[in-house]
Formats: C-alpha cells, sequence, structure tokens
C-alpha cells in the first residue's frame, strides 16, 4: 500500500472545507491556499507507483489467489462476488498528469490570491476541490466512484463562474447545472447498466467479464449502456453538442479560474475516455464515433473561434476544438495513437492555461475583453505580450514547442491507421489555428490604441510574469525532449491498444 496516493485527494478536499468558512480571514486563506497549492504537485512527484484499496477488497481480476479459481465464482454471465471497495490505481500516466494538473492548480490558486485584492476562501475552496474531484477521476478504477467526483467536479465548475463576478455569469451557471441534470443521470443510468450485465462497478473486473466472455459483449443492455456514457462524457468535457455551453463556462470565469476549468475538461476527457476505451474497445462503432466527434470538435471549434469579437471566447473555442486532437488519438486505438493523444492532453492543458492567464494581464490593465475596443497593447505590456504570442505559436503546433510533437505523433499514428485524410485535416487546422491566433494578436497588441481605451496604471503582478514563464519552459522541455513525457504515457497506452 502507498499511502500517499489517498493523500492526493484527501489533503486538497479537507483544506478546501476549512478554507469555506473562512470569509474573512484574509491573511489565513493566502497561507493555507499557498502550502496547499505547493502540496498538489509535490504529493505525486514523490509518491511510488501502486494501487490503494478502500474496504480492504482487491478486485478479483488483480488477486492472483482468487484469479485461479475464478471458474467457481461464476454464475450465468457474471462474477459472483460483488467488488465493494474502491481503488485508486496510480501509475506512470497518471503521475504525470496529476503532476501537471498541480502544477496549473498551483499557479492559478497563487495569481488569484494576488490579482484579487481581497483573498476568498470561498473561490479556493471551489478550486481546490475541483482539482482534487480530478484527480480522483484520474486515479479511480471504479466507475460509480468516477461518477461521484464527476459530479463534483461539475459543481465546482459552477461556482467557480458563479463567484467570478462577470457579466452574465449567473446564466451561464445555470444553464450548465440544467444541462448538467439531463447528462450527469443519463451518465449514471449507463453505469447501472453496466453494474446489472456484469454484477461489478469495478473496470478491471468489468473488463475481465467482458474479454473472457462471462457476459455477452454483442448484449443490448452493454450497447445502452456504451451510449448513455459516451453521451455523458460529452458533457464533461465540452464536445459537440455542448460546446457551446462549455466555452461560455470559460470566458465567464476570471482567467485564473478558465485556466483551471479547462484542465479539468482535458483530464475528464482523458479519465472517461480511457474507461470507455478499456470497457468497450471491442465495440468497432466506439472507436469511429469517437474519431467522428473529434472531427467535428475541431472544425467547430477553431471556425467559431474565428468569429469571436472577445478574446476569452476565442480561446475557450480553440481550446474545444483542441479536444479533438485527444479524441482522434484515444479513437485511433494503437499504442502511437493513444500515446499521441495523452501527450496532446498534456500539452493543451499547460498551452491553455499559459494563454487564459496571459490574456488575462489584458483584462487586469483594462477591465476590457473585446477586441474591438482593444489595440497597442504591446507598448504597454511587452514583457507579457511576448509571452502570449509564444504561447500562441506552441498551441499551433509550431516547432519547437511541446504541442509540435504531440500533433506529429498523432499525424504519424494516423498515416500509419491508413487515414491520410485525418492527417491532412489536422495539419489544416492548426495552420487556421495559427492564423486565427495572429489575427487577435495583431487586433490586441499591435494595431494602434483606441483613444477611448482606459488603461489601469498598475504593474502586472509579478507572480503572473513567473507563471508564464514556467509554462514556457514546460513548453519548451516537452517540444525538445518529447520523451520526458511520452516514457510516462506508452505503458498506459499498451495495455489499452
Amino acid at each position: 500500500m502507498n499511502y500517499l496516493i489517498p493523500l492526493m485527494v484527501v489533503i486538497p478536499i479537507t483544506c478546501a472545507l476549512f478554507l469555506n468558512l473562512l470569509h474573512e480571514r484574509t491573511r489565513t486563506v493566502k497561507i493555507i491556499s499557498i502550502i496547499v497549492a505547493l502540496a498538489l504537485p509535490t504529493i505525486p512527484l514523490i509518491a511510488n507507483y501502486g494501487v490503494q484499496y478502500f474496504g480492504g477488497y482487491q478486485p478479483l481480476a488483480q488477486n492472483p489467489t482468487i484469479a485461479v479459481g475464478l471458474p467457481t465464482l461464476i454464475t450465468g454471465t457474471a462474477l459472483n462476488i460483488f467488488h465493494p471497495a474502491i481503488t485508486y490505481v496510480f501509475g506512470s500516466a497518471q503521475k504525470l498528469m496529476i503532476i501537471v494538473l498541480g502544477f496549473i492548480a498551483l499557479f492559478a490558486i497563487y495569481i488569484s490570491l494576488y490579482e484579487v485584492k481581497k483573498a476568498s476562501g470561498v473561490y479556493a475552496y471551489l478550486m481546490l476541490m475541483g482539482t482534487a474531484s480530478i484527480i480522483a477521476m484520474l486515479l479511480s478504477d471504479d466507475i460509480f466512484n468516477l461518477y461521484v467526483f464527476f459530479e463534483i467536479a461539475a459543481l465546482a465548475q459552477v461556482g467557480i463562474v458563479l463567484v467570478s463576478k462577470v457579466d452574465y455569469n449567473y446564466e451561464t451557471a445555470l444553464k450548465y447545472m440544467i444541462l448538467g441534470s439531463i447528462a450527469s443521470p443519463l451518465l449514471l443510468i449507463g453505469i447501472a447498466l453496466l453494474l446489472g450485465v456484469t454484477g461489478n462497478v469495478n473496470v478491471t473486473d468489468i473488463v475481465y467479464s467482458i474479454q473472457h466472455g462471462l457476459v455477452n459483449p454483442q448484449s443490448p443492455v452493454l450497447l445502452m449502456a456504451c451510449s448513455l456514457i459516451i453521451f455523458g462524457w460529452l458533457y464533461g468535457t465540452g464536445l459537440p453538442p455542448f460546446h457551446t455551453i462549455k466555452s461560455a463556462m470559460y470566458s465567464k470565469a476570471l482567467p485564473t479560474g478558465a485556466a483551471l476549468l479547462q484542465a479539468f475538461s482535458v483530464f475528464s476527457f482523458v479519465a472517461i475516455g480511457i474507461i470507455i476505451l478499456r470497457i468497450f474497445s471491442y465495440l468497432p462503432f466506439a472507436h469511429i464515433f469517437i474519431i467522428g466527434i473529434s472531427l467535428v470538435a475541431m472544425t467547430l471549434g477553431i471556425t467559431m473561434a474565428i468569429t469571436q469579437t472577445d478574446f476569452k471566447r476565442l480561446i475557450a473555442y480553440l481550446a474545444v476544438g483542441e479536444l479533438g486532437y485527444i479524441g482522434i488519438g484515444l479513437g485511433l486505438g494503437t499504442a502511437l495513437g493513444i500515446t499521441a493523444g495523452l501527450f496532446q492532453a498534456v500539452n493543451e492543458a499547460i498551452i491553455t492555461a499559459f494563454l487564459f492567464i496571459g490574456f488575462g494581464t489584458i483584462m487586469y490593465k483594462t477591465k476590457e475583453t473585446d477586441m474591438r475596443k482593444l489595440g497597442g497593447m504591446l507598448v504597454e505590456t511587452p514583457k507579457s505580450a511576448l509571452l502570449v504570442l509564444l504561447a500562441g505559436l506552441a498551441m499551433a503546433g509550431v516547432p519547437p514547442f511541446n504541442a509540435f510533437q504531440s500533433k506529429l505523433m498523432l499525424v504519424q499514428a494516423s498515416l500509419n491507421s491508413g487515414l491520410p485524410e485525418i492527417a491532412i485535416i489536422m495539419v489544416l487546422l492548426s495552420i487556421v489555428t495559427f492564423m486565427t491566433f495572429m489575427r487577435a494578436f495583431h487586433t490586441i497588441y499591435l494595431r494602434p490604441r483606441p483613444v477611448d481605451l482606459e488603461i489601469k496604471n498598475e504593474k502586472i503582478p509579478n507572480i503572473t510574469l513567473v507563471a508564464m514563464v514556467a509554462f514556457l519552459v514546460v513548453c519548451l522541455v516537452f517540444g525538445l525532449f518529447p520523451q520526458i513525457a511520452t516514457n510516462f504515457l506508452q505503458g498506459m497506452a499498451m495495455s489499452i491498444a
């Protein structure tokens, strides 16, 4: 047992609940938030790989003593023993993704404490609670436990938008909750159908049951479960038809909140997507659907980004489009494709956080997000302008940045799978992404400053620039030495392919 594994979830949740009680004690909120934020990437960094069982029961398919006698435990078409414990699996892929999530949360929390004049215990509570929920989803080998934290993460995201004090944020949060009240129960019904057919909610046991013929893999109930779980996955991650409301959520949050919300979407995408592949990889239509919806997300995201005049909405739609690249990798189903998709997920989380925080400096200086009212900001914020430019180049897949490596791997995986059309589409959409970003950059930073634009005479907090430089360093390191990341991810990819 590695007792650091549950602490990745327990510590941020416990501290978040405590911070929620602190409304006016600004100094205390700052101290606790900074300590916990530092712990988020540190604990997974020092933790050893392993499996943690809550309840003391090892999954039947993972227990060598029981697995030998599995035939005697089978009745009808399912395992005869219900596995009641929650299982957390911490491998190399989980390690990298949780470190990256903790890294983004660290700077998001830290910047929020210094950009907001009065530190809010409620805001810190929501950010920590959401982060802990996504960590639990990445660790969980229990699909019902994953659903519980999926719901907590959704509520935390709504809360982050509600406390952001942006125009129309209440309306957007309410719409997201209403849609969630439909999509989340459907996801839960899908999980219930899996339980009914396989007799388990532990993913390893479900996979064992299907692979060894203990249940009929073509059962209509299993097919319905797959459809419902995929529908819930679309809602939680912002894929079509939920791309519009998800991008609105990003645009109605503060820049630090938007950076973290996008990281939540990316890693929720991975956590649920990996489980879908593990359980339903034998279904050809599952792979076809994932590739199809990913292509739609890429096309819609970039197309809608072109039409935006608000830079937060523009980044939000580009972020939705970038999710499609992850889906392409998972949908291809090959070891190279899945590795590339996971690598793209890590890169997207970092780059999008980089962009939201970078463009957030414009909002900090002008209180304005409408690009039609902006201009000449290169003179006012030259350092952050250069960093934002580099972030945009990274998102478009320009070498030597990290997204270039992951997108190149995706192109190679598509060609190896006999799908050159997908490779061409990805290259073309990356070019359009580059052009869309450069148009926005020119509008905000390079064209003459409007006469009526008011600029606050305050320096951008140093911690914001430090965060942007830190993100840039990660982008360059993963771009120049991609094996640092892919070595962590290949084990998971090979086990699924």
